[in-house]
């Protein structure tokens, strides 16, 4: 979906064994997102610890994330949003990556405001009346037009050509990162004042501030394939694991432990949650989940010499 992301000072290579010999490294790529932590979290811990891999972890934005994959320096991206251009390129062309399945989320991007405002004004989500209610989202930054907020500019994005097109008098304004995003959202929903934001679902912030989506155009194959164009909301998509191919051919254990790796909303929120609002480690939230019941992880193992 989303985000630049710092490079921590490591390498990759993975050919591991596939019959189970001397262990090797396994690279996975992160995001930035909280939710996405949680997929390479968990997939890590249980890598190490089950199947004996060193497992690495590359923070790569979106475009360096799908050429390391396909040169070899990466092995695996567990959370994809949908990129049309590179799945050309890579998957359908160069065949250097291949999908590795359904994460078992769907992911929704759009744009949303705070329950107890739609709850207050019925229409607000309609964007046809997003208009009517400029005033009302109006900031110091933005003067007589409403603000729709913005995280990270490499974030997925066409609401600046969207607002354009839809003749809405209304401004993006990138505040920087997620977290940027959530720390706005959680100081106005304590005085219930009034936000319009662009956002994803799933995401655990909405145990703590309620969303409601705001309805847009809807989105068909190709509205949005010319960005000066568009008029268009976004997709709701079900979230792809892609695999280096030959990661995915002579990976081993780990790659077919990978292909497995498939859970739900909640599981994903749960771990999401611990790293950010309760600031655990990313490994010390993965062993935490790995210990509640039930544990789906267990299937994950099929067909591998791990923990059946």
């Amino acid at each position: 979906m989303l985000t630049v992301l710092a490079l921590l000072p490591l390498t990759a290579c993975s050919d591991s064994d596939p019959g189970g010999g001397d262990k090797d490294t396994v690279t996975l790529i992160s995001p930035a997102w909280a939710n996405g932590k949680a997929n390479t979290a968990v997939a890590a811990l249980l890598l190490e610890e089950e199947l004996g891999y060193e497992v690495r972890v590359l923070r790569l934005d979106e475009a360096e994330a799908w050429e390391a994959l396909a040169d070899g320096s990466a092995d695996a991206i567990l959370e994809d949003w949908g990129h049309p251009k590179e799945e050309r390129k890579y998957v359908q062309r160069q065949k250097s990556v291949v999908p590795a399945g359904d994460l078992g989320v769907t992911g929704r991007i759009g744009w949303y405001v705070p329950q107890y405002l739609a709850d207050e004004h019925k229409d607000i989500t309609n964007w046809n009346k997003l208009n009517k209610y400029a005033d009302l989202f109006a900031t110091d930054k933005t003067g007589d037009k409403g603000q729709l907020n913005e995280g990270d500019r490499s974030f997925v994005t066409h609401d600046e050509s969207l607002i354009k097109n839809l003749g809405l008098d209304y401004q993006a304004v990138f505040l920087g990162s997620e977290n940027a995003q959530m720390a706005e959202m959680r100081e106005r929903a304590a005085k219930e004042q009034p936000f319009l934001t662009y956002w994803w679902r799933p995401h655990w912030i909405e145990t703590e501030v309620p969303l409601a989506e705001v309805s847009l155009p809807t989105y068909t194959t190709g509205c949005a394939d010319r960005e000066a164009m568009v008029k268009c909301g976004y997709p709701s998509t079900k979230l792809q694991k892609y695999l280096n191919a030959d990661f995915a051919e002579d990976g081993g254990d780990a790659a077919r432990f990978l292909k497995n790796f498939n859970w739900t909303e909640d599981d994903q929120n749960t771990v999401a949650k611990m790293i950010v609002k309760e600031k655990l480690d990313e490994r010390e939230a993965a062993e935490r989940w790995v210990k509640r019941p039930p544990q789906i992880w267990r299937t994950w193992f099929m067909g591998t010499g791990g923990n059946d």
